[in-house]
């Protein structure tokens, strides 16, 4: 068995790439691949002697032998994983093996593409059980700062690590939390399609707001769930200056984390005697609604994490915006009605709604704005999210199941653009191909905000 995590999960062109790993074959080597539209090899390293090392708890550095790794410096900006080969034992590739691999991102020198995307690493280590324990099982505890605490050093953390979820009913394949549920899927659809794009971590972000400069795009799928304040202020300076932001994703920014050890694990606080303190929306949270970032919160929407969900996709509201050039819909139409999966997905993002019916639409609710709703946001269309769903979260003006909860796909502007599909599953339905205007709506929302540094809702 060989296991292997990163010092650090991206690094630079021309830099060295440390990687832990513990094995009990006498010798491994490493099998480097690029992500675009499926595996791309890159590299073979030589055979390096090998050496087994114990687990560690799931809070603290696993300490792991370290091997370098120099990154040649005209390897592009992409999503690697290192496949692990020990000696007489070779695996086949496989994106979603819980050992064996690990994976990495090489970042651009400079901003020049126009359309950068980031991996949520935090949001994968949230759920990353290596050594036992995560923010959902057996969480270690952290006093100062208050919450439990994950390493981001040990084994996991997208691919490579056992992780904690309910099994996808629709994809059984492809664990959720893991980059090869949400994330593979996007990447290998904008490859297909021509779209290229520079890549970067969560922690990049967190770490240097200024790597932002010089994009026009930012963009984020699938479950998007952990961010630091650090994170969240420069996407939001980000916009502020002009530039664009696309959430194909859900539950976006729904848990605030501290980053601790130079950067090497992660706090949070999401339960005790007096509430969640790091909850972005409550007043006894942050106190700063994730909506005002992305136009949208999992409070107004919902999870559904077990077997085959209910829903009729999404209702059309604004027919004639540019988001839906080109697709023939109409007001009232619904989009993917029937995919597989169901477009609004295991979390849904939404918006306060007073009304939702055929007749006449949804209609956001008066007082949207004080609710964290960004003024001017233009909701395009929706997918109502019935009692039978098993999560439709408490909020401010009601209880948990009280009130309207959809899934809201919706723009706003503030200098720059924000869109947000309010959908963690809008990948998974992408990737599968069946569905030709959903991925019109996907290049008229990637082509629009790249093609000038404002867009107007």
């Amino acid at each position: 068995m060989i296991r292997a995590y990163p010092a650090r999960p991206s690094v630079l062109p021309g830099a060295t790439l440390i990687l832990h790993v513990s094995t009990d074959s006498s010798r491994f080597r490493v099998i480097f691949y690029r992500w675009g539209d499926g595996p791309v090899w890159v590299l073979r390293s030589e055979w390096l002697p090998g050496a087994w090392a114990a687990d560690a708890a799931p809070d603290v550095d696993w300490n792991w032998p370290a091997y370098r790794f120099p990154i040649p410096p005209d390897w592009p900006s992409a999503v690697y994983i290192a496949d692990f080969e020990e000696e007489g034992r070779k695996a086949p590739f496989d994106l979603a093996r819980d050992h064996g691999t690990a994976l990495f991102v090489v970042r651009a020198r400079a901003g020049g593409r126009g359309l950068l995307y980031k991996l949520p690493v935090a949001t994968y280590h949230a759920y990353n059980v290596s050594g036992g324990g995560c923010f959902y099982a057996h969480p270690p505890r952290s006093n100062d700062p208050p919450g439990a605490r994950v390493s981001l050093r040990r084994p996991g953390g997208g691919i490579g690590g056992p992780v904690w979820c309910a099994a996808d009913h629709y994809d059984a394949a492809s664990p959720r939390q893991t980059f090869a549920h949400w994330d593979a899927r996007f990447i290998r659809w904008m490859d297909r399609n021509g779209y290229r794009a520079d890549f970067c971590t969560d922690l990049d972000i967190h770490a240097d707001p200024a790597l932002l400069a010089g994009y026009r795009l930012l963009v984020s799928a699938g479950h998007d769930e952990y961010w630091s304040t650090a994170t969240r202020d420069a996407v939001e300076d980000f916009v502020s200056g002009g530039g664009n932001v696309a959430f194909f994703s859900a539950n976006v920014c729904w848990w605030r984390i501290h980053l601790v050890d130079d950067g090497t694990a992660i706090v949070c606080h999401q339960g005790g005697p007096h509430g969640a303190l790091d909850h972005w929306w409550p007043p006894h949270g942050a106190a700063r609604p994730e909506d005002s970032l992305s136009g949208a919160s999992y409070r107004h929407g919902g999870g559904w994490w077990d077997g085959p969900r209910a829903t009729d996709g999404y209702r059309v509201q604004q027919p004639d915006h540019w988001v839906f050039a080109g697709t023939g819909l109409a007001r009232g139409d619904t989009l993917c009605a029937h995919s597989w999966p169901p477009l609004a997905g295991y979390e849904c993002d939404g918006v306060p709604l007073d009304v939702f019916d055929t007749g006449h639409g949804a209609t956001l609710s008066a007082w949207a704005n004080e609710d964290g709703t960004p003024a001017g946001y233009t909701l395009l269309a929706a997918a109502r999210l019935g009692p039978g769903w098993q999560e439709l979260p408490a909020r401010a003006r009601h209880a948990a199941g009280e009130g309207i909860h959809a899934a809201a796909m919706g723009l706003f502007s503030r200098n720059g653009s924000v869109f947000s599909t309010g959908t963690t599953d809008w990948a998974q339905v992408l990737d599968a191909g069946r569905d030709r205007r959903l991925e019109r709506i996907t290049r008229n929302v990637l082509d629009g905000l790249l093609r000038a540094a404002h867009q107007s809702a």
